[in-house]
Formats: C-alpha cells, structure tokens, sequence
C-alpha cells in the first residue's frame, strides 16, 4: 500500500531524514519508533505533503501512485487520514461538527454512526463544544475526524503524547477494536508498551535518519535489545 523509498529531507538549516525506507501494507498496522528528535514527525510530514520539510531524494508511492509530489489536501484526497500531534480539534465547533468538517471520500465503512460505535464517549458528548473536550477525548475526536475520510491509511503522530494512564488505557483499547476492522494505520509513538501492544511490525529511526531496525512485534517481545540499544530503554 504505502512505500517509502530512500528518503532524504530536512530543513533550511539541517537534513533529517537521510535515506529513511518503510512500507506499510493494507490492513497492517506498523509503528514508528525513535527518540525525540530523529525524525518521525519529520517522515509523517512528508508522506502527508506538508512543507516544511523539503524532499530532496527518494519517492513516496500509495498503490503504487506516486504523491510525493503532491500538495497536503491532495494526498489526502488520494486517501491518507491524519491524526496531527497536539489534536488540533476545532475548539469554537461541536464534537459532531468536527467530525461532519471533513470531505468524506466515499466508498468506505466510516460513517459518524460507525465513530460514534468506537468512541461512544463522543456520541454522549456530540453537542458539547471540542474546547472544553479532555484531552483523551480530544485525541478520539482528532481519531474519528480522520477515520471520516474513509482513509486507505490512518497515520497517527504521537496519539498518546500528553495523555494520563487511565486515559491511555482506554485509547488502547479503542485502537485495538481499530485495528481489528482492517485499517491499515501507520503510527508515529513514542509510548514503546503501547507501539508493542498494537503493532504488527515496528520500525526505529536512528540518529543518522535511516531505519536502524524493522520486523515484527513478537521479535522484539521475545528479544528487546534493539529498543534498548536504539532507544535508550
């Protein structure tokens, strides 16, 4: 579905990214690790078609079309979804007005009755203004806005930044009925425990803007080295 290819971007004053590849395949959910700072936001921008960064290298394909070149709201029309780090709801508008905002693709299963199943907390509070919103509840709007695209792929950056624990386990559970509806969902995180939990492979991003390491959850369950070596952890 998704292919990253050798990609190289940066900033006016430093290149980040410097040869980074991924693939995301249809109905996988994959995780994008690293520390602060090595570029995870950095790849999601570019797969999205925001500037800044600026692509310099490497291609960016969705079923093999190429939309690296393309502007943010076009890729999105080609389907990828967003979940922004920091939320970014619409305060001054309702729950359900965030969600009904965007342009619906069409053709697929996410309708505002389907969000309302996976978070039925934003169904009890359809009428209540986003501001006033908790944070957990801010995330699963910014989760169900996204899913109203009807998006091929879900990219989340940092879904559980800023998030207490009790409110992290019921995002969690919420994202694993997610990915039991065959959504193809690339995550940028840095909750390891979470990534683990609701991935089916895992990528680290190392300092010299590359994938350091990829494979499957389980591997890294069964042996932790590269998270500690990678990761500091």
């Amino acid at each position: 579905m998704l292919e990253i290819r050798e990609v190289h971007a940066g900033y006016a004053t430093a290149a980040v990214l410097r040869g980074a590849s991924l693939t995301v395949s249809a109905g996988e959910t994959v995780a994008l690790l690293g520390r602060n700072g090595m570029g995870k936001s950095t790849l999601v921008r570019v797969v999205c078609g925001m500037t800044p960064p600026i692509l310099t290298a490497g291609s960016v394909t969705l079923d093999g079309e190429r939309i690296d070149h393309l502007p943010s709201y076009a890729v999105a029309r080609h389907g990828i979804g967003l979940v922004p780090q920091g939320r970014r709801v619409f305060g001054s508008l309702t729950v359900e007005e965030n969600l009904r905002v965007v342009p619906d693709r069409g053709g697929g299963t996410w309708s505002l009755e389907a969000v309302y199943q996976l978070f039925p907390r934003l169904r009890a509070r359809r009428r209540q203004r986003s501001a006033t919103l908790s944070g957990g509840e801010q995330q699963m709007l910014a989760i169900g806005r996204a899913l109203m695209t009807n998006p091929r792929l879900l990219i989340m950056d940092e879904p559980s930044e800023g998030l207490a624990p009790t409110v992290l386990d019921v995002l969690r559970e919420r994202l694993r009925e997610l990915r039991g509806t065959g959504q193809a969902v690339l995550m940028a995180e840095q909750n390891v425990d979470l990534a683990l939990d609701l991935a089916d492979r895992v990528a680290i991003l190392g300092a010299a803007g590359t994938m350091v390491w990829q494979g499957t959850a389980e591997q890294l369950h069964a042996d932790p080295a590269p998270i500690h070596e990678h990761l500091g952890l």
